[in-house]
């Protein structure tokens, strides 16, 4: 189970005095109960700061929040500044996809050897005609990767991804589905983006090769930054943090700058906490419980914890392909804290329970909806 946070400060504009002793460069915000759109919307924030042997945080009115920072934070009062308004930054649309709704990035694996469907769709025929399904239940990205990422795994040739990987793509774009490629190499990319993918994701954060950064550039692509730590050879060899959503959340923000820097603008940038990279059940528990935390980037935010190992650690250690219930369990939390992208297997089963948890937060839309 993972650890509870120490306990809660309760903060409002009548009680701004106690100040956290803040560490220089160690503030971060969590909001509260938000709700995903265009715009983030949420009336309350945990305010967190580092320290040991645990994070300290206040919880604050939104409306407050500035002041009380000035009062009583005024080494990190601008980085709260920041960090706020990246918090209430409108999100653009994401290759013409409007943030105001959840959208499904459908999972296709043109592999032998990964960890959940390796071989199911290694054969071009059969990973074309799954693409296609997926768009028709209800995927808005096809994401296409012919390298598994599973623990342990080795990397195929160069030669042997771009033939699993370029021949899929095309017949999707052709088809007008919006492609993701999910590689790690530069070549791989500028092919795929050249047979019309449009978004480039990579579990590296484009830190593998020296010439990913650029390769998005000429093409003025989407880009997916996702966190690991280590590679998919070592990753889950005793993977450590100080404090995993923390650490997750500095090491994505120095990667958007490093890519800022190359000529990729925050705009075309979403994030990924990478759940399952090089981390163990109790880290990916921590960073879903914090998830909100990541909207402090300013970018959009995807979430991937379909059919990942630790549900069925959590569970009876059910095989990759049972672990349906426990993904939309992670899923539909990830929304309730504001996701933008969940990124899945079933692809179907996802889309019904994301329109049941539409309907409830908002009844009257979606029977307006039913009645188109």
């Amino acid at each position: 189970m993972p650890a509870a946070l120490p306990s809660k400060q309760a903060e409002s504009e009548d009680a701004e005095g106690a100040s956290p002793e803040p560490r220089v460069g160690g503030v971060y915000l969590r909001p509260c109960n938000p709700t995903s759109g265009t715009a983030l919307s949420f009336d309350l924030v945990d305010v967190l700061f580092r320290g040991q042997p645990a994070r300290r945080q206040v919880r604050l009115q939104q409306a407050v929040l500035s002041r009380w920072a000035e009062k009583n934070a005024p080494g990190t009062a601008d980085e709260i500044a920041a960090l706020s308004a990246r918090l209430s930054a409108r999100r653009g649309p994401v290759c013409g996809l409007a943030l105001d709704r959840p959208h499904l990035m459908g999972v296709l694996n043109v592999t032998p050897d990964s960890f959940s469907d390796g071989g199911d769709f290694a054969a071009e025929d059969e990973a074309i005609a799954h693409g296609r399904a997926m768009a028709a239940a209800g995927a808005d990205i096809i994401d296409v990767g012919g390298e598994s990422t599973r623990p342990g795994s080795q990397a195929p040739s160069e030669a042997e991804e771009l033939r699993r990987v370029i021949p899929v793509i095309r017949a999707l774009a052709e088809d007008g589905i919006l492609v993701s490629i999910d590689t790690r190499r530069a070549a791989v990319m500028d092919a795929a983006l050249d047979a019309g993918a449009r978004i480039v994701n990579d579990i590296s954060a484009l830190s593998h090769d020296p010439r990913a950064r650029a390769v998005a550039v000429k093409y003025g692509a989407w880009v997916i930054l996702s966190h690991m730590q280590g590679t998919p050879e070592t990753m889950q060899r005793e993977p450590r943090y100080e404090d995993a959503s923390l650490d997750v959340f500095d090491a994505l923000a120095a990667q958007i700058s490093v890519a800022e820097a190359a000529g990729i603008p925050r705009s075309k940038i979403i994030i990924d906490p990478g759940i399952g990279f090089g981390k163990t059940a109790r880290h990916n528990l921590e960073i879903l419980r914090d998830v909100a935390l990541f909207h402090s980037l300013g970018c959009p935010l995807l979430v991937g914890a379909s059919r990942k190992s630790f549900i069925g650690r959590l569970s009876a250690g059910e095989a990759p392909k049972a672990r349906l219930p426990g993904s939309l369990a992670a899923g539909l939390h990830a929304l309730g804290e504001g996701a933008h992208i969940l990124r899945v297997h079933d692809v179907a089963e996802t889309r019904q329970a994301l329109a049941m948890w539409r309907g409830i937060r908002d009844p009257e839309a979606a029977v307006q909806e039913i009645l188109r």
